[in-house]
C-alpha cells in the first residue's frame, strides 16, 4: 500500500507532502502502513532544506479512517502490544519531526486517525470532515496520542469522545478547538500549502527551535518552560538568523520610507 511523497520549492525551502492512500478502505492502516508512514516521516530528519510537511489521506472519503480491525482481532496479548507501541511509534516520528506539520482532513478521522491528527501541530479540514474515538464499541480502550486530546479539547470533551465513541462533525470539531481552520474540501489542499509557505517563508532555524520549544512548553511547568525560552531566544542568535533576517527587515523598511 503505497505512500507518495511529492516535494514542493516554496518560501525559503522544500515543503514534503505526504499522502497515504488506501482509498478504497477509507485509508485505514495496518502494520505495515504504520511502518511505511513512520519511515516516510523520519526519512526527512536529516534534510535541512525542508520547512514543513503536509500529511494527507488520498481522496475525499477519509483522513485516515482508523487501525485494521482485522488485524486487531487476530492480536494476543503480545501482538497488541506490538501493534500499539507500533502506532505509537509513527505518532512519535509525527511529535519529533524537526519542522512542523499539518494534517490536511477530509472525510473521516477517527481512532488511530483522530490521534495521528492529534500529533500534527496544526489541522486543516474540510467540510465533510468527521472525527470519532471508537475503540470502545470494539472492546478496546483509546491509548497512545489519545493522551494529547485532553490537553487540545479538554477533559469533559475528550472523556465524552472516549467513553461514548461518538462522531462529531467539523463544526463541533472547531468549535472543541480540534481543527484550527475550516475549509472546503476542494480549496483543503491548497490552503494547506499557502499555510506551509508562510511557515517556510520564516526563519527555518526560528522555526526548528520554536517546534522544539512547544514541546517542552507542553511537558514541564510554567516556570521551566520560561526558562527555557530564554535559553531558545539566545540560542536562536548563535545561528545567525536573527541578526541576518533583521538587517534586511530593517534595510527593506529603510528603502520604503
Amino acid at each position: 500500500m503505497p505512500v507518495e511523497i511529492s516535494r514542493k520549492e516554496l518560501g525559503t525551502g522544500i515543503v514534503v507532502t505526504i499522502t497515504w492512500d488506501n482509498s478504497q478502505k477509507l485509508n485505514i492502516v495496518d502494520s505495515a502502513a504504520i511502518e511505511e508512514l513512520a519511515a516516510a516521516v523520519t526519512g526527512l530528519d536529516g534534510d535541512d532544506t525542508i520547512r514543513a510537511v503536509i500529511l494527507r489521506g488520498a481522496g475525499h472519503k477519509a483522513f485516515i479512517g482508523g487501525a485494521d480491525i482485522n488485524e486487531m482481532a487476530a492480536c494476543d496479548a503480545d501482538s497488541a502490544e506490538a501493534f500499539i507501541s507500533g502506532l505509537h511509534g509513527l505518532m512519535k516520528a509525527i511529535r519529533e519531526c524537526r519542522v512542523p506539520v499539518i494534517a490536511a482532513i477530509d472525510g473521516y478521522c477517527l481512532g488511530a486517525g483522530m490521534e495521528v491528527a492529534a500529533a500534527c501541530d496544526i489541522r486543516i479540514a474540510g467540510e465533510n470532515a468527521k472525527f470519532g474515538m471508537p475503540e470502545v464499541k470494539v472492546g478496546i480502550p483509546s491509548v497512545i496520542e489519545a493522551a494529547l486530546l485532553p490537553r487540545l479539547i479538554g477533559w469533559g470533551k475528550a472523556s465524552y469522545l472516549i467513553y461514548t465513541g461518538a462522531t462529531i462533525d467539523l463544526r463541533t470539531a472547531r468549535d472543541w478547538g480540534f481543527v484550527e481552520r475550516m475549509v472546503t474540501s476542494d480549496s483543503l489542499f491548497e490552503i494547506a500549502e499557502d499555510m506551509a509557505t508562510e511557515i517556510a517563508k520564516a526563519g527555518p532555524a526560528a522555526i526548528r527551535i520554536q517546534k522544539q520549544l512547544l514541546k517542552v512548553w507542553e511537558e514541564e511547568p510554567l516556570e521551566e518552560a520560561i526558562e527555557a525560552g530564554i535559553e531558545a531566544f539566545a540560542a536562536a542568535y548563535e545561528t545567525g538568523e536573527p541578526q541576518a533576517m533583521m538587517q534586511a527587515f530593517l534595510a527593506k523598511k529603510k528603502g520604503a520610507v
